[in-house]
């Protein structure tokens, strides 16, 4: 567990390791938010069929809540014969035996850990779980609290360092490229003064204006090519994605997903706007859209790949969005998308949610 960085790479070690040391069927780990329900919830032993069957996160309810809210360790004979038991999906699987228990950190409980139907010959009318098991699976929350932590911390303090490098990115914009556009107009000035006085000294102006306007092109260039997304160029477009909506899914309450397959590397400029394009789709679907679920989708699409950003919301009538369409950012994700080749297609309808598809040629 202590080798991860990435939240969800630990919740899934975490949910793994409790399964395979209990020999149990069935394994889950909610980490809980502050609106009744759960940021995120990892299982282990559902295929993702399954767990797509099922539907939306569970919320804090019955014996889920009674660990997070009690901080209390259960271990039932029978779940679905506790009287806080309030069924479960159709496509749920069948479950008896449990034992469940809460993660901490010191006083405070950061999520829940799940087992069910222990792999062995139950006593009747008894639970396959033992004390033994018990107390090994609150060793293991010990350990889950620690690294839990440490990835959590270490997420935030990559979030702080992105906004450290931002806001020295915009100081350094005013002190150069603002500097020198200020130059570049005062020159401006004294050559439109000097056109009817001094020919020559004119011409020597302008050709001064060239070369700040040169500087100050230059100035922004380099800015630009900083402001690039570290993790873009170390980790490639899927993994910055996959980053980026896994924090998403934890920091909101609409459920966020993300899949991919079969996608190359692209050229640097085409996965810098696609980055960008689904930063701003998904900015939109979890501020505006209602949606509780955001599907994000990257697929190979011959020599390039098609992004897109599926909401079940709000939506709206793309005819007559010409004044919100801005407010949306949709001119700013069709100029990107443009920019490098690409296509960007918007459908959506009032009631009906919003597809963003955004096609780009590759290289």
């Amino acid at each position: 567990m202590s080798r991860h960085l990435e939240v969800r790479d630990v919740l899934k070690t975490i949910v793994a390791s409790a399964r395979e040391l209990l020999d149990a069927e069935y394994a889950a780990l909610g980490v809980p938010d502050d609106h009744g329900g759960f940021a995120q919830f990892v299982v282990d032993g559902v295929s993702d069929a399954q767990w797509k069957a099922i539907g939306p996160l569970p919320r804090q309810h019955g014996i889920l809540a009674a660990m997070l809210h009690d901080a209390k360790t259960e271990r039932l004979a029978d779940v679905r014969k506790d009287p806080r038991f309030e069924g479960w999906p159709s496509a749920h699987p069948d479950m008896s035996d449990f034992l469940g228990l809460p993660i901490k950190d010191g006083e405070e409980t950061i999520g829940a850990l799940f087992l069910a139907n222990k792999n062995c010959p139950k006593p009747e009318g008894g639970c396959g779980f033992t004390q033994d098991d018990e107390e090994l699976l609150g060793i293991l929350a010990q350990h889950a609290a620690i690294a839990l932590t440490n990835a959590r911390l270490y997420e935030r303090s990559r979030e702080l360092t992105i906004a450290e490098e931002r806001s020295r990115l915009a100081h350094e914009l005013h002190d150069a490229v603002s500097q020198k556009l200020f130059s570049l107009r005062l020159t401006a000035q004294a050559a439109a003064t000097l056109m009817d006085r001094d020919l020559e000294r004119a011409k020597g102006e302008l050709a001064h204006v060239a070369e700040l306007a040169a500087e100050a092109a230059d100035e922004l260039r380099a800015a630009v090519v900083e402001l690039r997304p570290a993790a873009l160029d170390d980790d490639g477009l899927v993994a910055t994605l996959r980053t980026q909506i896994q924090v998403l899914d934890r920091a909101h309450s609409a459920h966020v997903t993300f899949t991919t397959g079969g996608i190359k590397a692209l050229p640097a400029a085409q996965e810098e706007a696609m980055l960008r394009v689904a930063q701003e789709a998904l900015h939109n679907a979890l501020r505006h859209s209602g949606a509780e679920k955001v599907r994000v989708t990257l697929d190979k699409h011959g020599q390039g790949a098609v992004l897109r950003v599926t909401d079940e919301g709000a939506g709206f009538d793309p005819k007559a969005i010409r004044s919100a369409g801005r407010h949306l950012g949709l001119v700013s994700m069709r100029d990107r998308s443009s920019g490098v080749g690409g296509r960007l297609t918007v459908e959506s309808e009032p009631g009906k949610g919003t597809t963003i598809e955004m096609e780009v040629p590759g290289g």
